[in-house]
């Protein structure tokens, strides 16, 4: 078993085929195929189920996704020890977080540190629930994540550092009927018909628990992007619940802000791998939690 055999392994798991992770490793699928026949010769068990042109895990696939990912980190945790002699000059550092924290703090973040660091590269992944910012920082697929929770964050599995708590607004359309101007409890959206994130996000959750109590409050559009949210409400499509963070863009683009009382906040973690970390986690964590530091 070697590196490569591990990366053609995990390629395959993310991106659900043999095509499209080939296509990913510019590789001809047949030359993937035999390096996983390879492989699971080697381990003496088959990795993938093939069904026509479709694949699934084995059970011995499934148990195998954790170790493979942390070998690979490993090896480039090895790599990066060794660039880092030279100054971190060189390196890609990856970065899972859910869409509102990745606004603001984490635009600030990368932009200390690649003052400090210009030649490293941030990947950011964009990762809808906590829970699954933390299990990819616990699997070793990320070393860093960026998380919104109801709560303070709380996690065996990862390092969590606090980061800063994020307000809740409401986004109305320009001509909608929630006057400008004036704070609104969420018992004012009653009737109206709301933009609303995935389950397993507090804005959800907000919403959820405003049905719960028999508050006349209608879905039209849930919005698996973020990032299509503000549109839609300046479609007039409905009302959403977003963090401050989106709030300059929305005044911008021409949507209301409306303050929430009493007020709802989104608490905002860093969390980082109980293993040591590569060089550039390293100094991301180190730059990130010193700007936090220097916040008043």
């Amino acid at each position: 078993m070697d590196a490569r055999q591990l990366e053609y392994f995990l390629a395959v798991v993310d991106k659900g085929s043999f095509n499209r992770a080939a296509s990913s490793l510019h590789l001809a699928q047949p030359s993937l195929s035999q390096a996983i026949r390879n492989l699971e010769r080697e381990l003496d068990t088959l990795l993938f189920h093939r069904i026509g042109r479709r694949i699934e895990l084995t059970e011995s696939g499934r148990a195998m996704i954790e170790p493979a990912r942390q070998v690979l980190r490993g090896m480039e945790n090895a790599r990066a020890t060794v660039e880092s002699v030279k100054g971190l000059r060189t390196g890609r550092l990856e970065i899972a977080s859910m869409p509102s924290p990745a606004v603001q703090p984490l635009s600030a973040m990368i932009g200390a540190y690649q003052r400090r660091h210009p030649a490293m590269r941030v990947d950011v992944r964009a990762v809808p629930t906590a829970d699954a910012v933390v299990e990819q920082v616990r699997s070793g697929a990320v070393e860093i994540g960026l998380a919104g929770t109801a709560t303070e964050l709380r996690s065996p599995d990862v390092e969590v550092h606090a980061i800063e708590q994020q307000r809740f607004v409401v986004l109305s359309p320009p001509d909608g009927p929630l006057p400008a101007g004036r704070p609104v409890a969420l018992e004012d959206l009653a009737g109206l018909t709301a933009i609303v994130a995935p389950r397993g996000t507090r804005a959800r959750q907000l919403f959820d628990e405003l049905q719960e109590r028999g508050v006349p409050l209608g879905y039209g559009v849930e919005a698996g992007h973020r990032e299509s949210i503000l549109p839609l409400v300046l479609q007039g499509t409905g009302v959403a619940l977003l963090t401050e963070a989106w709030a300059v863009l929305a005044r911008s683009a021409g949507a209301r802000v409306l303050d929430l009382e009493p007020p709802e906040h989104l608490h905002v973690s860093l969390v980082s791998r109980h293993a040591p970390l590569t060089p550039g986690a390293k100094a991301f964590l180190d730059c990130a939690l010193d700007i936090d530091k220097r916040e008043p």
